[in-house]
């Protein structure tokens, strides 16, 4: 079997690859095992590769919060920039030859004018803070590598995901945790929110993965792939839907703490260039989503 190295596979993604990877028999990859490593300490990455590299990489460990990249911006820039560059140097210097396929995000097309919807890869990003500011520019890193190498180097734009084991920092894990505190008798039939009036294009995290394996078999070295449903969401019809599946009344209750300036009020990608060029298509319904999310917090609070 091939061999595949997921960074970050302790977080959100990292851990549904490697439950797909568990959970099919008939994967060509498997999951390499990497000792505990350091993007920005170059001697923990050679020492994960002293004993060869592996076939493949799909790099998904980075700063990845917002906020955090808005309160230490250095931080954020040197996770995510520098610590790609590190990878990259650490496997060029033992001999990788595979596929590379970086996960940048969404994010980096920044405030999209109503015209230019759905978003295409075509539309020129415009980063909005120093978390989008730093994916694009690894992006350009690992454009700029894939020219140089003989590897391939392919470059995913995922949008918003969701599904089983988020954090609750994401507005749709936080809104189902709350319903299912609500259903418990832990908290009034109110949630805290913010503006649940603007749109996003939601994908459940387990076609997401499938997307990335794609990826890694199918796509053309130094593209860019946007990673998304091409459907158009609103929040609070998101939410109300979760109340409904989970059999509770609810009342919306707007916080100031919560509502974030120069917000994008729509949010729809196109994934044609995805499924045209690997044939992956989104296979979970949202309602299937919403109901494995609940599902999740409903375990996640009887355990707490």
């Amino acid at each position: 079997m091939k061999q595949l190295l997921v960074t970050g596979l302790s977080g959100f993604v990292g851990g549904h690859v490697q439950g797909a990877l568990a959970s099919d028999q008939q994967s060509e990859w498997s999951l390499w095992p990497a000792a505990a490593f350091d993007l920005l300490d170059t001697d923990s990455l050679d020492r994960l590769f002293s004993r060869g590299c592996p076939d493949a990489v799909i790099h998904l460990a980075g700063q990845t919060f917002v906020p955090e990249a808005f309160r230490d911006p250095r931080r954020t820039l040197e996770v995510n920039l520098l610590g790609t560059l590190n990878l990259l140097q650490a496997l060029k210097r033992h001999g990788f030859n595979g596929s590379f396929l970086y996960v940048s995000s969404g994010d980096v097309y920044g405030k999209v004018e109503e015209a230019d919807l759905p978003v295409r890869e075509t539309l020129l990003p415009q980063p909005r803070n120093p978390y989008a500011v730093s994916k694009v520019s690894a992006e350009l890193l690992c454009q700029q590598w894939s020219y140089a190498e003989s590897w391939r180097i392919i470059v995913a734009r995922p949008f918003n995901h969701i599904g089983p084991g988020q954090n609750d920092s994401f507005v749709i894990a936080n809104m189902a945790r709350q319903i299912v505190r609500v259903r418990k008798g832990l908290q009034a039939p109110q949630l805290d929110v913010g503006d649940v009036d603007v749109t996003r294009d939601f994908l459940d995290v387990r076609d997401v993965v499938q997307a990335y394996l794609q990826l890694l078999q199918r796509g053309k070295s130094g593209s860019v792939y946007n990673l998304c449903s091409g459907q158009e969401r609103r929040i609070r019809d998101l939410i109300e839907e979760m109340a409904a599946l989970a059999g509770v009344e609810i009342q919306l209750q707007q916080d100031a703490t919560r509502l974030r300036l120069s917000e994008q009020r729509r949010v729809v990608g196109s994934a044609d260039k995805l499924q045209k060029e690997t044939g992956w298509k989104p296979s979970i319904t949202i309602t299937e989503s919403l109901r494995s999310v609940l599902c999740d917090w409903e375990l996640r609070e009887t355990q707490e």
